[in-house]
């Protein structure tokens, strides 16, 4: 069984095809997936899916429109909080928006004092804000959570577990041009080790530059497991017990 940690089943390419996409994830042996959340209408679409067996909900307000939200925002969020697996995806992202910087520090902060509160693990996001990222979580530290589609350095990759975090690895791992995620994937601790799908984006060699979905993370499987010169059985049990204990799944 593979669980698929990071899935936007609520992106409307989903909405005419939804239960399809879920029986074709299945098929592959996907049978846990968490949908993630990251604004106010997105985090409702994924409480809605989430009533399916095997799907479970997070919620979150995405670095990107951290300049947009207001003490609303923050009231609707906790409203999902006590039927969510974990805060996110939250973070900090430099690389879409430099000119809301200490917003979207503010926002996540914030983020990371919830997942304290009510005790859940955080899914972060992080682009173009390696060192800022690290510096915020780090004063909160030890924490519970993960480095969503991590793409960062090997380097960069220690000192995020070092504050307890397990490191999320994606599509990229299976390209061939990808040199550093390959590197992440062979020296990350086997119990540190999540993957993911972020669907519809990043999918996987074969199916770069295409729709992605659930279905193809035993792909990202066999990525990770070439890398670590692991077997592909090995990968799928670990990843699944390791979410399985993050994000507290049961069904």
């Amino acid at each position: 069984m593979f669980t698929d940690t990071h899935v936007h089943l609520n992106h409307d390419t989903f909405t005419e095809t939804l239960d399809d996409t879920i029986e074709r994830a299945r098929s592959e042996r996907v049978m846990r997936m968490i949908v993630v959340g990251f604004s106010p209408e997105m985090n409702e679409r994924a409480a809605s899916i989430a009533s399916r067996e095997g799907v479970h909900a997070s919620a979150g307000i995405h670095p990107t429109i951290a300049h947009e939200v207001d003490e609303t925002a923050f009231t609707y969020l906790e409203a999902f909080l006590p039927e969510a697996v974990a805060i996110g995806e939250c973070g900090l992202d430099f690389y879409h928006d430099k000119t809301h910087m200490e917003e979207q520090i503010d926002v996540f902060e914030r983020q990371v004092r919830l997942a304290k509160t009510y005790d859940l693990p955080l899914i972060i996001h992080m682009r173009d804000a390696a060192e800022k990222t690290f510096e915020t979580l780090e004063k909160h530290a030890p924490l519970r959570g993960v480095m969503h589609c991590y793409s960062g350095s090997p380097e960069m990759a220690e000192r995020f577990l070092s504050l307890g975090l397990h490191i999320s690895l994606g599509g990229p791992v299976t390209f061939k041009n990808a040199k550093t995620p390959k590197e992440v994937a062979a020296m990350l601790p086997i119990d540190r080790l999540l993957i993911e799908t972020d669907a519809p984006f990043l999918a996987p060699h074969p199916y770069r530059g295409k729709r992605n979905e659930p279905s193809y993370l035993p792909l990202v499987a066999e990525g990770v497991a070439e890398a670590r010169g692991d077997s592909l059985v090995l990968i799928e049990e670990k990843t699944t017990e390791n979410a399985a204990r993050l994000f507290a799944l049961k069904g």
